[in-house]
């Protein structure tokens, strides 16, 4: 009887132990199968390289938006210190010598017409910049996405500066023409040329405030690819809730 029972108790435990590990086999199977289903798409969370290239093109699209918006306004680049145009560099002999003459009022005036034309440019900024988000491979769109606080902005700064700077040149033109730019500067070169033995200098206005312009809404685009980065209430939309909600 004894013998018998032993039998039992063996191939019960034997029995438990097979139960068991299929249902641990069970498990693990269930569990490779919720990877993959999640990896391939079938998770809630999973971003498609499609939901990856849209959300990144949305990111450059408000911040492209909200920056030429700002910079568009009266003193939008004058009475912003991030990007506010200065007197040419390479032109501060010119700038000493005149206010040293007398013309400050002269030289002031001319510094806020010089951002009054980079104001009036931004208001024709933003189809410039809606055709430079161009389509993007997905290996530039996960090194976007993980990469710095201003990655979206470096990649179109550098997929699009030369044919933005072609484009906005002629822009800037037109805005410098309507502030009457040169009025101001006429006589701040014309008097300093007067000074015996100084060297000439004119730099090329248009190219300056081009480079200056664009420069300065850049800065304002990095500015907003990082609020979309780090602030959730930046993210207005679904796609950019799910591309950068998990990039704090």
């Amino acid at each position: 009887m004894q013998k018998y029972s032993f039998i039992f108790i063996t191939f019960t435990a034997i029995s438990l132990q097979s139960c068991a590990q299929t249902w641990n086999l069970k498990n693990i199977q269930n569990q490779v199968e919720n990877t993959v289903n999640t990896v391939a798409g079938g998770g809630s969370n999973a971003l498609s390289n499609d939901d990856i290239i849209k959300g990144l093109k949305e990111a450059l699209n408000v911040g492209t938006n909200n920056s030429t918006a700002k910079a568009s306004v009266l003193d939008g680049f004058y009475k912003n210190d991030l990007i506010k145009i200065p007197f040419p560099p390479e032109a501060n002999q010119v700038k000493t010598t005149v206010e040293n003459l007398g013309l400050k009022p002269q030289v002031d005036k001319f510094v806020m017409t010089l951002n009054r034309a980079a104001e009036e440019a931004a208001k024709e900024a933003k189809p410039v910049f809606v055709n430079a988000i161009t389509s993007m491979t997905i290996q530039d769109g996960l090194g976007i996405l993980n990469g710095g606080d201003k990655a979206a902005t470096t990649y179109l700064q550098n997929k699009t500066a030369a044919e933005l700077s072609a484009k906005f040149s002629p822009i800037v033109k037109r805005a410098i023409q309507k502030v009457e730019l040169t009025k101001y500067w006429n006589p701040i070169i014309t008097k300093y040329n007067k000074v015996p033995f100084v060297q000439k200098v004119n730099p090329d206005l248009d190219k300056y405030v081009t480079d200056k312009a664009l420069e300065g809404l850049f800065k304002l685009v990095a500015e907003e690819e990082t609020k979309i980065r780090k602030d959730p209430a930046a993210r207005i939309s679904e796609i950019l809730k799910r591309v950068f909600g998990g990039h704090n």
